[in-house]
């Protein structure tokens, strides 16, 4: 079978990665503070006030630990697709842990929240990554023939 999936699914591999390790990167301070120009959070206690929107029925140390735990999870789940490891697998992860975060959005801060954040596209796109047979320039595709 030809695969017509080549560029396609690596530039969609990247986006994705590099999404998730930005906004890791914003709430953990390493892209500059609150108020520089395309900073969402600039800090965790701005992250995690955020994530209390998103939350309120949880309390703080919750609200902590949730935070942590989907920063986590991006983290991963960007550097998996970076380097094209578990592929299939992280583009799953990636489908699920956006559409919690585009439910949550959507009922406690409105429809226009996911769609700002680009949720529900991060969303699709993890889906359709998901469906692609092979996942070439990845370790996926180096390790295959070894497996086989």
């Amino acid at each position: 079978m030809k695969n017509s999936f080549k560029v396609p699914q690596l530039l969609l591999r990247i986006a994705l990665g590099i999404g998730f390790l930005t906004t890791v990167s914003d709430r953990s301070g390493f892209l500059g503070p609150m108020g520089t120009n395309n900073i969402e959070w600039g800090n965790w206690d701005n992250f995690i006030k955020y994530t209390a929107t998103l939350l309120p029925f949880l309390d703080k140390p919750a609200v902590n630990v949730m935070g942590s735990i989907a920063t986590l999870a991006e983290a991963i789940l960007g550097i998996l697709l970076l380097i094209g490891y578990k592929t299939r697998l992280a583009a799953i992860g990636s489908c699920l842990l956006t559409l919690t975060f585009a439910i949550a959005m959507t009922l406690f801060l409105g429809i226009k929240a996911p769609i700002n954040f680009a949720v529900f596209s991060t969303c699709t796109g993890s889906l359709l990554l998901a469906t692609i047979p092979i996942y070439n320039w990845s370790i996926d595709n180096l390790i295959q023939p070894l497996i086989n």
